[in-house]
């Protein structure tokens, strides 16, 4: 069963909800958790913002209008959580949230879940000194290989401001490189 009107029907009836969020979690827990992991980095704070982010769902699909495909509200909800943990995170230490993306790729190399090498390592680096919006952008088109179109959906912002955003993050991304 992979019919999303099906599966969101099914979530919202009281007796089916449970046994269909079981079903939504095996098919969107890896994806979301590779969207939230490259946003936050590190595993354990992934693996607790996937956690936040389904439980946000669980609560709040009744509320689920239908205006963008599920699969895209799910993201824009992990896009979100994400964003939310680094800012607390930020908060917490009293630094950036600049400082506090430099932390989380610093403390990538002790990450026992990162199977990266050094050029992962700094490519990762050039990622997280781009402002936010082109981080995500990055990420959802070059790891994610996600469409224009949905990311249209998720982040709520238009194709062309979209491509233009992944445009300048490559550009940055190369100067760093060549650079460092």
């Amino acid at each position: 069963m992979t019919d999303e009107a099906q599966l969101l029907e099914l979530l919202k009836s009281p007796t089916h909800k449970n046994q269909a969020f079981k079903e939504l979690l095996r098919l969107y827990k890896e994806r979301l958790y590779w969207h939230i992991r490259h946003i936050v980095k590190s595993h354990d704070d992934a693996d607790d913002v996937l956690q936040n982010t389904f439980i946000k769902i669980y609560k709040n699909i009744n509320a689920f209008k239908g205006d963008s495909k599920l699969y895209s509200w799910m993201y824009r909800i992990a896009t979100n959580e994400s964003i939310t943990f680094i800012n607390n995170r930020a908060k917490q230490l009293q630094i950036s949230n600049e400082e506090a993306q430099q932390l989380a790729i610093s403390n990538l190399t002790s990450d026992v879940y990162f199977e990266g090498d050094a050029i992962q390592l700094k490519l990762q680096k050039a990622i997280s000194t781009l402002p936010e919006k082109q981080q995500i952008v990055f990420n959802m088109k070059y790891f994610q290989d996600i469409k224009y179109s949905e990311m249209s959906d998720i982040l709520e912002t238009s194709e062309g401001a979209l491509k233009a955003s992944y445009h300048f993050a490559v550009k940055k991304i190369e100067a760093y490189l060549t650079n460092n």
